[in-house]
């Protein structure tokens, strides 16, 4: 029996930037008729700039969200963001059949069965016949970002169920002195350092900062104008601090950006083994794409491997990078589409 196509509003709503597009899915096929971003700090709601999106166009029948926060049935509070999404509101003002919200890493794990071989990078191929989402045992997402999100797949027998997660927020782990040093050094400006305080852009940026202080090195002019032109947001300031070290510009900049990436690979580590992610590890999120050079040294694998007699379990799953960012968009459209 041939599928209908459905025009379907999706939206990948982040702390930084808020995309939404609008989406025909055809069955397994999906195609993007309009596309557009917005830098979320810009709106004090979100209605707003939905309403600026959906303005001189037609409703589409379906709208998934994927928001980067919470969701408690169908309301949203975002977690970097002052915005409240209800799901009952936009539906009732902007006249959508259906509409759905979804945790952003929920929507992302959605959208990995809408991505080709090209779309992901092998970080690690893991045993032989377990390499892949479609092979069966069940599989995580984590994504560093303006905040730290983390997803599980769950695999029936027969096909993957994405599930929500906050493991962001579960609290920093320190296992060393200098990690011990970091934290105490976070707990003088949070209540609760969380692995979102650190593996993060804003993340990024504290790394650093403690390390000018625990190394006695002040602030080099250069990176203090970049970070303080234009009112620069944390997350612009972390993009400065990682091209720094990509280019070797700079000595601290490159160790900050080891360490992040150390960390990175060390929570990847715990949230797999809390999944039995036998299925695969994949990173998404915007910072992983553009680190590349710096999560293939062997740095992440390192600290994702090294889990004492757990060690070669992780070995045998697969890892991979998500370089397609749009499965952030396909995730909700598919997923309200089968509503």
């Amino acid at each position: 029996m041939q599928s209908t196509p459905i025009r379907i509003l999706s939206g990948d709503i982040g702390g930084t930037k808020t995309r939404l597009a609008v989406i025909t899915v055809d069955g397994t096929q999906l195609h993007m008729e309009r596309e557009q971003t917005y830098a979320s700090r810009d709106y004090a709601v979100f209605e707003e700039l939905l309403g600026e999106f959906l303005q001189g166009s037609g409703i589409p029948a379906r709208a998934a969200f994927g928001i980067a926060g919470p969701v408690q049935g169908r309301v949203a509070q975002t977690t970097n963001l002052p915005w409240r999404i209800d799901a009952d509101a936009l539906q009732s003002r902007f006249g959508f059949g259906h509409c759905t919200l979804l945790n952003d890493l929920e929507a992302t794990a959605t959208g990995l069965s809408a991505l080709g071989k090209e779309d992901l990078l092998t970080l690690h191929a893991g045993a032989p016949n377990d390499a892949g989402i479609n092979t069966g045992g069940n599989a995580a997402i984590i994504a560093a970002g303006t905040g730290l999100g983390e997803a599980g797949l769950f695999w029936d027998g027969q096909r993957y169920h994405p599930f929500a997660t906050e493991g962001g927020h579960a609290s920093f782990s320190p296992c060393n002195d200098m990690e011990i040093a970091l934290l105490r050094h976070l707990q003088q400006r949070h209540e609760h350092v969380s692995w979102e305080r650190i593996v993060s852009g804003p993340g990024l940026v504290s790394l650093h900062g403690f390390l000018c202080q625990h190394r006695c090195v002040p602030l080099p002019d250069w990176l203090s104008h970049e970070m303080q032109k234009g009112e620069m947001q944390q997350g612009d300031a972390a993009a400065v601090i990682a091209e720094a070290a990509l280019s070797e510009r700079d000595d601290l900049c490159v160790e900050a950006l080891d360490w992040f990436v150390r960390l990175y690979g060390a929570e990847a580590g715990n949230l797999a083994l809390k999944v039995m992610s036998r299925g695969g590890l994949y990173l998404g999120g915007g910072i992983a794409p553009k680190i590349l050079p710096r999560l293939q040294n062997g740095t992440f694998l390192d600290t994702f491997f090294s889990k004492g007699r757990m060690r070669p379990l992780l070995e045998a799953m697969p890892v991979s990078v998500i370089l397609n960012d749009r499965a952030a968009l396909y995730g909700p459209a598919l997923h309200v589409s089968k509503i």
